[in-house]
C-alpha cells in the first residue's frame, strides 16, 4: 500500500507505511483510544439498509479479537439473501436522486468525510488493532492512507471537472465531450488486512461519482466497515445510498451477482473467491458489467552488489514482516545478486531478530497474532 503525498490538516504527526515512524505524541492518544474501546467491547451491533437498523432473523454472530481469543469485540447480525435484496432496493431508489446531485455538492462531503475519519483516526486504529491484530503504528498509517485517499479523490474530481473532458475540434459547428457518468448500485466486498482503507477506497470511488454502494465487510473486521459507513453518514451520505450489511459472504453471493439492479461489483480478497464472483457476475447478468477486483499476488524484491544492503534489508523486512505478512502486498520472494547473497542473508537475520513480537497493543510490538487459525496452519 502507497500513501499518496497529499497535504492533510490534522494535530498529530503523520504515520504512513513508508516510514512508519511515530512522534512519541501520538502514544498516549492511541492508548486512550485503546483504553476507551477496552470499555465498549462485547456490545451489538445492527444492520443499516436504507434509513432503518436491521436486526436479522437468522441472529448474530460472535467476533473475538486474533490478540486473544477470549475478548468479544461484539455481536454482529447474520445477514440473509432477503437482506441483501432489501439493501440492492434501497440503494436504487436512492441513486436516482444522488447520481442527480452536483458533483461539487458530493465533493463536499466526501471532503467532509476525510475531516471526520481525521478527528477519529485514533478510534479507528484501536478498533482495527482488536479487530484483526494490526500493530499501532500500522493501524494508524492506515487510518491516514484513508484520509489522504479521500480528499485525493475529492482533488482528482475538481481537476476534471467532475470528469467532463472536452475533446478536440470536429467537423463544422460540432463540439464533442466525454462525460463521465455513474452506474448504479455497487456492492463493496472488503478483506481483513486493510479493512478501513480498503473499504474505504473501495466505496469512495463509488460515491464520489455519484453511486450508491452496500458496505459488505469481511466476518474478520465487521466493526471497522461500520466505523467507515458512520463516516459517510455522519459527512452527510443520504440514506441508502450507503447501507451496511453483516454475515456470512456466501448469504450474499447469489443475490450480489444474479441481481439485474446491480451494476457493478469491488472485492478484495482471495484469487479463488474474486475469479469466481467475477465468472457468475459476468454469466449471471443480462449483460456484460464493471468488476473492480484486488486478488492475491506474489511480490517479488531484487537486490543487486550495488544496492544499499541496510536500505534493501530494511524495505525487505517492512514489506514481508508488516502484518505478518498478511497483505497481498507483502514480499513473498527476493531475488539477490550471487556476489552479496551471504552479507544479505546476515543482516536480513540481525535485522529480524530485532522485530518486536507479541501484543500488538503494546508500543515495541511489530509482529502481532496472524488473523485466525486458517492463517496459523499457513505459516
Amino acid at each position: 500500500m502507497v500513501v499518496r503525498n497529499v497535504s492533510t490538516t490534522t494535530t498529530a504527526p503523520k504515520v504512513t507505511y513508508v516510514t512508519l515512524f511515530a512522534d512519541e505524541s501520538i502514544h498516549p492518544r492511541y492508548e486512550a483510544a485503546l483504553q476507551k474501546f477496552s470499555h465498549e467491547l462485547g456490545r451489538h451491533y445492527p444492520m443499516y439498509i436504507g434509513e432503518s437498523e436491521v436486526r436479522s432473523k437468522a441472529g448474530e454472530f460472535e467476533h473475538r479479537s486474533p490478540i486473544d481469543t477470549k475478548v468479544v469485540v461484539g455481536y454482529f447480525q447474520v445477514g440473509t439473501a432477503q437482506h441483501a435484496r432489501e439493501a440492492i432496493e434501497e440503494a436504487t431508489n436512492s441513486f436516482a436522486h444522488w447520481s442527480k446531485t452536483p458533483w461539487r455538492e458530493r465533493v463536499r462531503i466526501i471532503r467532509r468525510a476525510a475531516d471526520m475519519v481525521d478527528e477519529r483516526k485514533f478510534e479507528i486504529a484501536a478498533v482495527i488493532t482488536y479487530e484483526v491484530g494490526k500493530n499501532r503504528l500500522e493501524a494508524l498509517a492506515e487510518a491516514w492512507e484513508a484520509i489522504d485517499a479521500i480528499r485525493y479523490y475529492a482533488k482528482v474530481m475538481e481537476e476534471n471537472d467532475g470528469y467532463v473532458v472536452q475533446m478536440g475540434p470536429g467537423g463544422p459547428g460540432e463540439n464533442s465531450r466525454v462525460v463521465g457518468k455513474p452506474f448504479g448500485v455497487w456492492p463493496v466486498v472488503s478483506p481483513f488486512n486493510f479493512p478501513f482503507m480498503l473499504a474505504n477506497g473501495m466505496a469512495l470511488g463509488a460515491l464520489i461519482t455519484g453511486n450508491s454502494v452496500i458496505l459488505k465487510p469481511t466476518s474478520e473486521a465487521p466493526l471497522t466497515g461500520l466505523l467507515l459507513y458512520r463516516v459517510f453518514r455522519d459527512a452527510g451520505v443520504p440514506p441508502g445510498v450507503v447501507n451496511y450489511v453483516t454475515g456470512p459472504g456466501s448469504n450474499f453471493e447469489k443475490e450480489f451477482v444474479s441481481n439485474p439492479k446491480v451494476a457493478g461489483i469491488a472485492f478484495t480478497g482471495s484469487r479463488d473467491v474474486g475469479m469466481r464472483l467475477y465468472r457468475e457476475f459476468l454469466t449471471s447478468q443480462p449483460h456484460p458489467k464493471p468488476v473492480v477486483m484486488e486478488m492475491g499476488s506474489k511480490n517479488p524484491t531484487i537486490v543487486t552488489s550495488k544496492a544499499d544492503l541496510k536500505k534493501a534489508v530494511e524495505g525487505v523486512v517492512r514489506a514481508a514482516y508488516g502484518y505478518d505478512g498478511q497483505k497481498c502486498s507483502a514480499t513473498s520472494r527476493v531475488y539477490v545478486q550471487t556476489a552479496i547473497k551471504s552479507r544479505f542473508l546476515e543482516e536480513l537475520k540481525s535485522r529480524v531478530e530485532q522485530l518486536g513480537v507479541g501484543d500488538p497493543r503494546e508500543k515495541g510490538t511489530f509482529v502481532g497474532p496472524v488473523i485466525n487459525k486458517a492463517a496459523v496452519s499457513k505459516f
